[in-house]
């Protein structure tokens, strides 16, 4: 399988910034694709849950507790 990123999350800036906080201390490297400033150099508006975060695909295993975990946080 190839190396390549996959989108884990979607949320808000503060949302995101977080998850991608927590993945780091356990040595997950992430991308935050930002579809508001995007949109805002390209003129359109956003859609939905404009901010997302991915991961490597070797890394998802490894994330999934993380992800879950915060997922509970955040929606309790």
């Amino acid at each position: 399988m190839k190396n390549e990123h996959v989108k884990i999350f979607s949320g808000s800036s503060i949302i995101i910034n977080r998850l991608k906080s927590l993945l780091e201390e356990e040595n997950i490297t992430s991308i935050v694709k930002d579809n508001i400033n995007m949109s805002k150099v390209s003129g359109f508006g956003p859609l939905g849950q404009s901010i997302d975060l991915f991961i490597l695909n070797s890394d998802v295993e490894k994330a999934q507790p993380i992800i879950n975990k915060y997922k509970e946080q955040i929606n309790s």
